[in-house]
């Protein structure tokens, strides 16, 4: 993978990393892997522990990436998917996402929709497109948390804070249950809960790694008037985030 090639020097380079649980991940078959989502550069630490451990994951990435010749052309080859947030064109994305997992593959999704808006980094309120694929495919869906990566790059920050190297902690939790949620018609109703109960396995090992109690009540952007995608501390639309 030339990715891999390119990027594990640089985060050898820049980082240190713990890996707990990774044996977890299924080492074959679709999948989906849903991971909390806090800074720009967690895609890659996020790919490179993937990577380490034995599957090659495919994310759902804002269609904005992709209008780059270098790195759109880069993203296509990866058999990245493109997500045209907050549209109704979302819909290719999800039916894409579901193909890979049918196909056997590994799918990363933020299911956050974007960098996390809670002032002190927990996942905030989930979007249900994690929870349609699995329901859809009867995937297993696997949490996995991470802490450390935003000390690398600040959420919405553009100079890296490169040395010294930074620790990168990931945890990979058990399949989120959802089977009794199987058993039942879809309805909005059962997409909303399966989607709590994912957000509530990423929040748990996040609270393990930080060793830290989460807030009772996640950040919701909507209720507190935030916008949903770019940069929430700018005006600027183009700031962006990732599914």
């Amino acid at each position: 993978m030339v990715g891999a090639a390119i990027l594990k020097p640089l985060l050898f380079a820049t980082t240190r990393h713990q890996w707990i649980d990774g044996t977890k991940i299924p080492a074959t078959g679709g999948c989906v892997l849903v991971v909390n989502h806090m800074t720009h550069v967690d895609p890659l630490t996020t790919a490179h522990f993937v990577y380490d451990h034995g599957r090659l994951p495919r994310y759902l990435a804002k269609a904005g990436l992709f209008k780059s010749k270098v790195l759109g052309t880069f993203l296509r080859g990866a058999g990245q998917i493109p997500v045209e947030r907050l549209t109704t064109e979302a819909v290719g994305a999800y039916a894409a996402a579901v193909a890979a997992v049918e196909a056997g593959e590994c799918v990363v999704v933020y299911p956050e929709g974007t960098i996390t808006r809670d002032p002190d980094l927990w996942p905030m309120t989930g979007k249900t497109g994690a929870a349609r694929i699995a329901l859809a495919t009867g995937c297993p869906v696997i949490p996995v948390a991470h802490w450390g990566a935003q000390e690398l790059l600040a959420p919405y920050a553009k100079r890296p804070d490169l040395f010294p190297r930074k620790k990168v902690v990931y945890q990979v939790g058990d399949p989120v249950p959802l089977d009794d949620l199987r058993a039942e018609p879809i309805s909005p109703e059962v997409i909303h809960q399966a989607t709590d109960r994912i957000m509530d396995a990423i929040t748990a090992l996040l609270a393990g790694l930080r060793d830290e109690t989460p807030p009772a009540e996640r950040f919701d952007p909507r209720k507190r008037g935030v916008k949903e995608i770019g940069n929430p501390h700018s005006d600027d639309e183009k700031g962006g985030g990732r599914r």
